[in-house]
């Protein structure tokens, strides 16, 4: 199996745990649900496509070393 696949699988749910410790209610407009869960789906994505990247790039580097 990739192992970037195997590293989405993982990183994404503790990202998703992570972004829950933020109070972001306030940034929004009031009765702006649904915008507000856009914004944090796009954050849990972007937020775990650099860490699976940054992790992925390390092993890479490291196992050529």
């Amino acid at each position: 199996m990739n192992v970037k696949l195997i590293l989405y699988l993982l990183i994404t749910p503790f990202t998703m745990y992570c972004l829950d410790s933020l109070n972001i209610n306030h940034l929004f407009k009031k009765n702006k649900i649904f915008q507000a869960r856009i914004i944090y789906i796009m954050m849990c994505i972007a937020l775990s496509y650099l860490v699976v990247n940054f992790m992925y790039d390390f092993y890479e580097v490291s196992r050529i070393i």
